[in-house]
């Protein structure tokens, strides 16, 4: 067995493990709030809240790595800052006194972004590359910070009809049915690959890697709609289809880039991965149309 797959089979599960641990905590914590004056349904979110922190550092460095190729530097505290502004931005619409100010506060962040890099550029006296290092800076923040906006948004979500209300369980599906895509890809390509999907852009993707994969979502999806009171099994388990083929998506469109600065990985911190970038690269790109499906119930 390959090095590559054993580092796989080794620190795939530890990760699976860490996360599903800390959205355990993320909903003890909304059990143990329950009843709390500002949020009588308990306060949701605050492990994937963590979760995403702890994420975003090394995702911007990766991220400004493989910019840099093309001379596109963003400054990386400014969109470490953007990034955890979004995160915690869609954490506070859980609360009603804080529903006013939503559409505005969003729209000052991300305009503070640009302007913040900006004024740093301005405060060293150079106009060389602003408009690269401005728009590198915006365009990490809203990557990486715009997408995750959709994951932390879904998880805390209260519809005014009352017909649906995000869980932790559902963002449990929507991790576990991306990246199930992602290993149904993998071992169907494997096994069966024989037309490549792009071969220009990713030379190991077949179009029957991608049916297994996400036939392999669609029996995620299904599975855990018993844990979902607003799903039955076969619309969980055409959003689990869904899904996956939008998180292989989000596969290429960081291949796209990654091929653009010639490396293979966007990092090397998670052995047989990767960089973080490789491993939420699929979720990223599936949580705005999770949101948007969800929303439809």
């Amino acid at each position: 067995m390959e090095q590559s797959m054993r580092n796989r089979l080794t620190f795939g599960p530890i990760m699976l493990a860490g996360v599903l641990a800390v959205l355990w905590l993320d909903h003890a914590i909304e059990v143990w709030t329950r009843g709390w004056a500002a949020s009588p349904r308990g306060v949701g979110g605050a492990g994937l809240l963590l979760l995403m922190l702890l994420i975003v550092p090394p995702a911007v460095l990766e991220l400004a790595t493989i910019f840099a190729v093309e001379r596109v530097r963003p400054y990386r505290f400014i969109a470490f800052a953007g990034c955890s502004s979004l995160s915690a931005h869609a954490f506070l619409t859980q609360f009603a006194w804080f529903r006013p100010y939503a559409a505005s506060s969003l729209a000052f962040i991300i305009v503070s972004v640009m302007l913040f890099a900006a004024l740093r550029r301005a405060w060293v006296r150079q106009t060389e590359e602003a408009i690269l290092r401005m728009a590198g800076t915006v365009l990490a923040t809203l990557y990486l910070g715009g997408l995750g906006w959709f994951l932390m948004a879904l998880r805390v979500k209260q519809s005014a009809s009352g017909r649906f209300s995000g869980s932790t369980m559902l963002i449990v599906m929507v991790l576990l049915a991306v990246k199930f895509t992602d290993i149904g890809a993998y071992f169907g390509g494997k096994l069966l690959g024989r037309h490549k999907l792009i071969p220009w852009l990713s030379p190991r993707k077949t179009w029957e890697g991608l049916i297994c994969g996400m036939l392999l979502g669609g029996i995620v999806g299904a599975v855990c709609a018993s844990w979902i009171l607003q799903l039955d099994w076969l619309k969980a388990s055409i959003f689990g289809i869904l899904l996956g083929g939008v998180g292989q998506l989000g596969d290429l469109l960081e291949s796209l880039m990654k091929r653009d600065a010639q490396v293979k990985d966007s990092g090397a911190m998670i052995p047989g991965f990767g960089g973080v970038l490789d491993v939420i690269d699929s979720p990223l790109l599936a949580a705005p149309f999770a949101y948007l499906l969800f929303s439809s119930l």
